[in-house]
């Protein structure tokens, strides 16, 4: 049997771990087993493995093999859904607990780039474009909402101005938060698996879990292994299947598409985006792009729903990337992918706890960069006996799609084409 492989992105190719982990054989005794090394599992693993805890680590196919390997690198703050919305659905006290936490996620990620010298090609400054006066209207509010709950580092910009940052006129205005940023993601997560090696951590790659037998002590069970754990977290997000079904029909796995250019010129980098931030666009089905480290554009848009994998995911992306930047058209795409993130009906991170000891943290909604680590320090905390911020997430309601399985794929495109004719009318 071979060596599962990553997808084939730029990411991918530009790894700068290529190393391929053992797979899980024989029993394995740990105090906590992480099933899947994406950005929940490694982060929670690390924050764990820094509290002095015994931790395995168990991934079906490669460190990072989902989304976390694949997504725009973006630092965007708070959530899919903003600390407003979560005031104004789930009360004043739960506003306040999860705003508290809403911009904790990318603190975390400097913090552990700089302590464990990652290398990820990590610099600052993300840009929410405005594509409309009702998109800039929005963005007004927000800069005053997260001011509100002391996230200072923003600052509005013009239709004028923003075109200091971004080689187009296609935008009515945008917010620059200085303290966003951008990243090769692989890289961060191959890079945060080595510091939780490096604290006496074990990654198990190639052993997708069958099944979690519960009791006193949690047994994580593979083809050929078995994990035997005091805790167990689950967080396999999009990529998990049949493992907890009761959690699995919470969300529904999208998909959604990425194209990298050739490496460009210097005078053209400089041309789309002068001082090298990451971008996204306003609208409910969003553009989002950033250089690389060396010099290529990066860009992603559009959503297909039920993890569908399109035939030809550049014609679905190179028109978006034309219009913003016409000046490409006669540039080479060397890489193409898609990658599929989880999303909740209220587009709420949900987290919780199967019996006692199992726990899980999943469905950022396309949201997941900061969250994911955030997450991470959150599961690390209740499992060391603090759950008050836990608590906090898994209070939250977490309602299956309306018409179960069958429907959620046509319902939520359904509600999607909704959003999106609103975003062209800007209404």
């Amino acid at each position: 049997m071979s060596a599962p492989s990553h997808t084939t992105s730029y990411y991918a190719a530009s790894a700068n771990d290529q190393t391929i982990r053992s797979p899980l054989e024989g029993e394995v005794f740990a105090d906590v087993c992480v099933v899947g090394a994406g950005f929940t599992g490694i982060s929670t693993a690390l924050h764990l493995a820094e509290k002095g805890f015994n931790v395995v680590v168990v991934e079906a196919s490669r460190i990072g093999f989902g989304a976390s390997g694949r997504n725009g690198g973006q630092i965007v703050h708070s959530y899919s859904r903003d600390i407003d919305f979560i005031e104004q659905n789930y009360g004043k006290k739960a506003g306040e607990q999860l705003g508290s936490m809403a911009f904790e996620g990318g603190k975390i990620i400097r913090r552990l780039v700089e302590q464990y010298d990652i290398q990820c090609d990590l610099k600052p400054g993300g840009i929410f474009a405005a594509c409309n006066k009702k998109q800039m209207k929005e963005l007004e509010e927000k800069k005053s909402l997260w001011e509100s709950h002391g996230h200072h580092q923003l600052e509005l910009l013009s239709a004028d101005s923003i075109q200091d940052h971004i080689g187009t006129d296609r935008y009515e205005g945008g917010l620059l938060d200085h303290s966003g940023g951008h990243f090769h993601p692989l890289n961060l997560v191959l890079g945060e698996a080595a510091a939780f090696e490096s604290l006496g951590g074990v990654i198990y790659e190639a052993s997708p879990v069958t099944r979690i037998e519960e009791g006193i002590k949690a047994k994580v069970h593979s083809a050929k292994g078995c994990v035997v754990a005091d805790f167990v977290v689950v967080a396999g997000n999009a990529y998990m299947t049949g493992l907890i079904p009761e959690v699995e029909q919470k969300a529904m796995p999208c998909g959604t598409q990425v194209i990298t250019t050739e490496p460009l010129p210097e005078s053209l980098q400089k041309e789309l985006l002068p001082g090298d931030h990451c971008v996204e666009d306003c609208n409910y089905l969003l553009d989002y792009y950033r250089l690389s480290g060396d010099g290529r554009l990066i860009y992603g848009g559009g959503v297909t729903y039920g993890a569908r994998e399109p035939d030809k995911i550049e014609s679905l992306v190179v028109p978006k990337m034309l219009k913003t930047f016409p000046q490409l058209k006669n540039v080479k795409v060397n890489y193409a992918w898609t990658g599929n993130f989880l999303l909740t009906l209220m587009r709420l991170p949900q987290f919780g706890r199967v019996g006692h000891n199992v726990y899980y943290a999943q469905g950022y909604s396309g949201h997941g960069v900061t969250s994911t680590h955030l997450a991470g320090q959150v599961l690390s905390d209740a499992i060391q006996g603090q759950a008050e911020r836990f608590d906090a997430f898994a209070s939250l309601p977490q309602y299956p799609f309306p018409g179960g399985r069958a429907l959620r794929v046509p319902y939520t495109a359904m509600g999607a084409a909704y959003y999106s004719l609103r975003d062209k009318l800007g209404i």
